[in-house]
């Protein structure tokens, strides 16, 4: 065992005997939450319950939960951010890289008695009193599931599908995914789940309004091809009309230009407020693009916010992947 995996494995037992007493735990999801933050916090959250103890699920925006995970929360953990106490008695923070990426509930890490975080990102700086912390790790779900064992927990449908949901979205339908995803992914089928019918809604649904939108931003789509960059917007008005689903699959679509290495989505929040996307086929390490933006992710998928135009958001990025070309 190496001494990184050592660490680890510690801050799982840790962990498990953290949650294994507690009797009132706040698990927190990154903001605009995906399926391995939500994942995580209600696998965690449905064996807790189940367990007898309090426990509440949230995250600091949006104000609600994107409708394609709500099957997920099957005990109705999920609480809004003005629910969360302010001086929690243990705190668990699933799948956010810093603790800015809690949002407005982030002030709730100071206020703990006790807090546990568990991630997989390599930007993570470290935090909270207990760390499970595993860059190699495919997804946070994947930590957790090591804490859910640690603890003795039977791994039935219910926290499966929550498993497997953000396992098959952080490793793109596992494309990115290693030996010890597949393994389990496959425990995780052997409880009987549906992994169509979970995956369907989350993956492969959206409204036919959003098709006419997404014709938009595929007519917004520009070349860069001596940067080898693909990138397109997405107005304010099509981000706040459709769901988070359809304006993060953006990026997925326009990723598969074959003449660009990087991909970026710049969505529209606010006046003079974007929230960017990018991917890569991993020549690129956009985590330090993301970085260096003041944002962060894993070397093929990362993220930031930035104020200002459009243009010189643009310019920003052009001068990052020009530092960071192979």
């Amino acid at each position: 065992m190496s001494a990184a995996a050592g660490v680890e494995a510690a801050g799982v037992e840790k962990a498990a005997v953290l949650l294994s007493e507690a009797r009132d735990v706040t698990l927190l999801a990154h903001v605009q939450p995906d399926a391995d933050a939500l994942g995580s916090t209600l696998a965690l959250g449905i064996a807790l319950r189940r367990r007898g103890a309090t426990v509440r699920v949230s995250f600091g925006a949006p104000d609600h939960m994107p409708e394609s995970l709500r099957p997920l929360d099957v005990l109705g953990l999920v609480v809004p951010a003005g629910e969360v106490p302010m001086a929690p008695e243990l705190l668990v923070a699933c799948d956010a890289a810093e603790p800015a990426r809690l949002g407005v509930l982030a002030d709730r890490l100071g206020g703990a008695s006790r807090s546990v975080m568990i991630d997989h990102h390599r930007s993570n700086p470290g935090f909270g009193d207990v760390q499970v912390l595993d860059p190699t790790a495919d997804a946070t779900v994947v930590l957790v599931h090591e804490v859910l064992v640690a603890m003795g927990v039977e791994i039935d449908t219910d926290i499966a599908r929550c498993l497997y949901a953000g396992l098959v979205t952080d490793t793109r339908s596992f494309r990115f995914a290693g030996p010890a995803s597949h393994r389990l992914a496959a425990e995780l089928v052997e409880t009987g789940m549906d992994t169509e019918a979970l995956v369907r809604p989350i993956m492969d649904e959206h409204p036919h309004a959003w098709f006419a939108a997404l014709a938009g931003a595929l007519q917004r789509c520009t070349l860069e091809p001596e940067l080898g960059f693909v990138h397109t917007t997405v107005p304010l008005a099509d981000v706040t009309r459709f769901r988070i689903e359809e304006v993060d699959s953006v990026i997925d679509v326009i990723r598969g230009a074959t003449e660009a290495e990087v991909a970026a989505v710049l969505k529209e929040i606010g006046e003079r407020r974007w929230s960017v996307s990018l991917r890569s086929k991993n020549a690129v390490d956009v985590a330090a693009v993301a970085g260096a933006l003041g944002g962060g992710g894993h070397r093929a998928a990362a993220g930031f916010t930035w104020t200002g135009t459009s243009d010189d958001l643009l310019a920003a990025i052009r001068a990052e992947l020009a530092k960071n070309a192979v």
